[in-house]
């Protein structure tokens, strides 16, 4: 007879499954995976046979999200990882980047991945030249005159809200037989499909938009080349930024209302920007008529008109991330870019009256309202 203490190790583990299926992914919460014999094992490990045996290989639940989110961005190929920079770092890596190779950035990248590519990436013998992607001809001519072996550039920017031609910087990528890496994080699938106007790879910070409740952090790379899939998958394996099944489920749930939730904050995000561009203590907007960001520079634009604008609202919550149902509001200069001298944010626009919004679903005259009383508190 068995004793309990094995029992209470084996009790109901490894029961057949069901012939149902189950209508939402279920979480797999398990580390590893067994099979009736050594040869399936070998098989799946082999990649004979499909299967999973390993959750820092591959687990069902964040193969459903990997699924889902190449399925919206019409890619090839997906992978899922612990966080936006873990994917943006895997990115560049499956690029084949190395000693000597050079990257063309955006110069108005997301502050961690522009320390990203010159402080650890450099470090490996990889040069990064920024530029200001406004000025096409300028790009043109210097992709020309240094040959990159990637391009990367975001749908939006952060905080600025300038819009990429992402069709030209395919142009320009394919002159130079560059990779073209697109953060689409800001726009999401649901705004804009970089992979199907020629982009190489999309990366997200799927804590945003896609999981848009505050509640799980993540990132997914999107290649249009099937070829890229080992690539992605090695370093994720190797690297060890696996992200967690209870993550990948609650970013899979959220993806499922990504239209509805996006179709209110965009039209929240547009009459907030009409809204603040007639107002007497903000002088400039800075909304693309795209998204659900809003940027406002102060008339005041010291450090301490945002930060009083900001402790004054009740409604909008101080937040460092964005893409969530709520608005939130975020002092870039002390945040996203604080890692950049005064005179560089000064030369890029980020100045210290700068605040974004991230404009949430909450019916608009309740966010104009706050926003309105805290502009006006002295």
């Amino acid at each position: 007879m068995t004793d309990i203490s094995t029992k209470l190790v084996h009790g109901g583990e490894r029961r057949a499954l069901p012939d149902a299926m189950p209508v939402s992914t279920p979480i797999y919460a398990s580390a590893t995976f067994t099979y009736d014999s050594m040869q399936e094992i070998d098989q799946v490990f082999g990649g004979e046979k499909q299967g999973f045996v390993y959750t820092r290989y591959g687990n069902p639940t964040i193969a459903a999200l990997e699924e889902a989110v190449r399925e919206v961005e019409e890619g090839a190929t997906a992978c899922a990882y612990a966080t936006g920079m873990a994917a943006i770092h895997a990115a560049l890596i499956a690029c084949d980047l190395k000693s000597g190779s050079t990257v063309l950035a955006s110069q108005d990248l997301y502050g961690a991945t522009t320390s990203l590519l010159n402080n650890v990436f450099t470090s490996f013998g990889v040069k990064t030249v920024n530029i200001d992607f406004a000025d096409l001809a300028t790009v043109r001519e210097k992709a020309r005159e240094i040959k990159p072996q990637v391009i990367i550039v975001e749908t939006i920017s952060n905080p600025l809200l300038k819009v990429c031609d992402i069709k030209s910087c395919v142009e320009i990528a394919r002159e130079n037989g560059a990779r073209l890496i697109v953060d689409n994080t800001f726009a999401t699938p649901y705004l804009r499909q970089p992979l199907t106007l020629g982009a190489d790879m999309v990366v997200h910070s799927a804590t945003k938009y896609l999981g848009g409740h505050a509640d799980a952090m993540g990132g997914l790379v999107i290649s249009r080349d099937e070829m890229d899939s080992m690539a992605l998958v090695t370093v994720m394996k190797l690297v060890g930024g696996v992200l967690g099944v209870w993550e990948a489920h609650e970013i899979l749930r959220g993806l499922k209302t990504l239209a509805v939730r996006m179709d209110r904050q965009c039209e929240n995000a547009r009459a907030l920007a009409n809204y603040l561009k007639e107002h007497p203590r903000v002088a400039r907007v800075h909304y693309p008529g795209l998204g659900a960001l809003v940027s406002i520079e102060l008339r005041d634009s010291t450090r301490e008109a945002a930060f009083g604008f900001m402790d004054a609202l009740k409604l909008c919550v101080l937040s460092t991330s964005l893409g969530d149902v709520f608005t939130s509001v975020l002092h870039p200069a002390t945040a996203s870019h604080r890692d950049l001298t005064p005179a560089r944010r000064q030369e890029l626009g980020i100045v210290d009256g700068l605040v974004r919004i991230s404009v949430g679903i909450e019916k608009i005259d309740d966010i104009i309202a706050d926003v309105e009383q805290a502009l006006t508190t002295d």
